[in-house]
């Protein structure tokens, strides 16, 4: 292996032992693992800046956690947590019903944005509950996830694999007279929640929460809508993401200048910079070589039946995607897809659709695996509640893989 090579794995190893470990903070690590990345030049100072960070996801970030504090103090996330809880009488419905609207509102919109709306009223929930705040944050962190490949539009592999393969959006539901990713993604969906419904038998603390009066101001809902709206349809104009991210955060801090201060100084800086670093390290993952050196590994493996080289894909792909971006991955693997399956002589369409929905859902696996979570995990720490590995792995585990595998068992009856 090239010395460059060894340098980026070994600094990458480092970087996501230290994050789950959570030993030290979290930015310190991805920061730390950038700064010696540029120190020993695999990358440049300007490579780092203006191709390996996404700007946009960190203009979303910020922006609509801005818009997430005024959100808080407009008393509209207790007025909404109060309907919920006068309508449903079982504390773990309360909890699948705010998953099943993340889910819902993932498919067609930016996850971090539908998570940063929704954590207000997890939080507003969990408070009136005297509840645990963690399973509620965890478990709509990993629902904004879980629907990645439901829609053309719900997550960029999604849309990357529209463009290589000029995919319209009905075809993610019916395909060649067979149904299509989207279609496969549901009963993955669907799957999953009831796998998550099961998870959270044993919270049956009963609601009785009467119907109150909650006066709210409405300008930050007003703000809060108008920025997932524009979120969703401005792309169809050549409105960039982090534009609109950056635009309500400021409007955001002008609405609630009386607390200037602690807007800036309360913001999850730390989940802000690891996601920073963390972008540089898988920018230099893909610029060294090595996930192309993986991709020639694969077509060298030597699996000789496409069923069982669809399961490698698929299960190789939830690996390593709890770890890294799944956006050069996949535009890495669209191609190796498309040779392996030529060498079947078959169409690439189960291979393709199977390593999206892993490097799709993969990311639900650890707590750095997709930057909902990271922003979650954020947020509980913000709130003084720990993120324990174990408990973690506890939810996110069994939700994911049962997603994977409902999805797995009707790509191989369908499309094989």
């Amino acid at each position: 292996m090239e010395i460059s090579k060894l340098v980026v794995l070994v600094v990458f190893i480092a970087c996501y032992t230290l994050a789950l470990s959570r030993k030290i903070k979290i930015a310190y690590a991805s920061l730390g693992a950038a700064a010696i990345l540029l120190a020993v030049g695999v990358l440049t100072p300007a490579e780092a800046l203006l191709k390996a960070v996404k700007w946009d996801v960190l203009g979303i970030y910020w922006g609509f956690m801005m818009v997430s504090f005024v959100f808080m103090k407009s008393r509209m996330p207790e007025l909404i947590s109060n309907r919920i809880l006068t309508h449903i009488k079982v504390e773990k419905y309360v909890i699948f019903a705010l998953c099943a609207l993340t889910a819902f509102l993932s498919a067609f919109m930016e996850n971090v944005g539908v998570v940063l709306m929704m954590a207000p009223v997890a939080i507003a929930v969990s408070r009136r509950m005297q509840s645990d705040l963690l399973p509620y944050l965890v478990a709509i962190a990993i629902s904004s996830n879980v629907v990645t490949t439901l829609t053309m539009v719900a997550d960029p592999p999604s849309i990357i694999l529209a463009m290589e393969t000029g995919m319209k959006p009905l075809d993610f539901y019916w395909f060649q007279e067979k149904i299509g990713l989207g279609t496969i993604t549901l009963l993955g969906v669907a799957v999953a929640m009831a796998v998550l419904l099961i998870q959270f038998r044993s919270m049956k603390k009963p609601v009785t929460v009467e119907a109150e009066s909650i006066v709210t101001t409405k300008g930050a809902s007003i703000l809060f809508v108008s920025g997932v709206a524009a979120l969703a349809i401005g792309p169809e104009f050549g409105l960039r993401p982090g534009i609109v991210g950056l635009a309500v955060g400021l409007i955001a801090l002008y609405m609630g200048r009386s607390d200037f201060r602690e807007m800036v100084v309360e913001f999850d800086w730390n989940s802000f910079f690891f996601i920073m670093g963390v972008f540089v390290v898988i920018h230099a993952l893909n610029a060294s070589g090595l996930l192309k050196d993986f991709a020639d590994l694969v077509i060298r493996s030597g699996i000789d039946h496409p069923a069982v080289m669809m399961a490698f894909l698929i299960w190789v792909s939830v690996a390593l995607s709890s770890f890294m971006d799944n956006v050069p991955y996949t535009i890495l693997m669209i191609p190796v897809c498309q040779n392996l399956a030529a060498s079947f002589g078959i169409e690439a369409w189960p291979f393709l659709y199977g390593m999206l929905i892993g490097t799709g859902i993969g990311g639900n696996i650890t707590p750095v695996g997709a930057t909902a979570n990271v922003f979650a995990c954020g947020i509980l720490e913000k709130h003084g509640v720990k993120v324990p590995l174990g408990r973690y792995f506890k939810l996110s585990i069994p939700f994911s893989v049962s997603a994977v595998a409902a999805a797995h068992l009707l790509l191989q009856l369908v499309w094989m």
